[in-house]
């Protein structure tokens, strides 16, 4: 996983994966991608930079189970608990963590949790029911996509066990890809 130069094999992979033929006319360009980098003092991982410049800024074709969000956005369900969003912020965790199976909870959980949902990452789409999908871009884990539900957060990709698949956002696209025709059918 290369989080600096965007492969043109992952890029490829991505177009055919959303099925995106619009000549780049739903992707947000350039100077809007580092507007956003500098409002928010990150810099994008690749090739997930490259493809919200380049390719499209969300898509309802594919992951997660309702779309792709753009640049920013928040799940429909996300609520409203007064928390501020903060990407520039490192995300908080390098493992899995099942807080809802803590059993010795610790005074600052609440506080961590907080962190993991707001801190160091985009909010990729949902699955619905709280399950949603973050693309990490600060911290030790920048570049990997993470399940954050109500209950825990794991981390994607088979280095950390939880899948066969590649991590980072191509890993996580290309096995939404080759699971499609079952996803669908479902």
């Amino acid at each position: 996983m290369n989080c600096e130069h965007a492969d043109p094999a992952d890029l490829d992979a991505l177009r055919a994966a959303f099925d995106v033929d619009d000549g780049g006319a739903s992707a947000l360009g350039w100077d809007a991608v580092r507007a956003f980098e500098a409002e928010h003092g990150i810099v994008l991982p690749e090739p997930y930079r490259t493809f919200v410049a380049e390719i499209t800024d969300g898509s309802y074709s594919g992951p997660p189970e309702y779309g792709l969000l753009s640049l920013a956005e928040l799940p429909g369900d996300w609520g409203d608990d007064g928390q501020e969003r903060d990407p520039g912020k490192p995300f908080p965790l390098t493992e899995a963590w099942l807080w809802e199976d803590d059993p010795e909870p610790s005074d600052g959980d609440d506080e961590l949790i907080e962190r993991v949902h707001n801190h160091g990452s985009l909010v990729l789409g949902t699955d619905g029911c709280a399950m949603n999908w973050h693309l990490v871009v600060t911290g030790p884990h920048r570049g990997h996509v993470w399940l954050i539900t109500d209950v825990g957060a794991v981390p994607f990709g088979a280095e950390f066990g939880h899948t066969t698949a590649d991590p980072g956002f191509a890993g996580w696209v290309r096995h939404w890809a080759a699971n499609k025709p079952w996803h669908d059918a479902a």
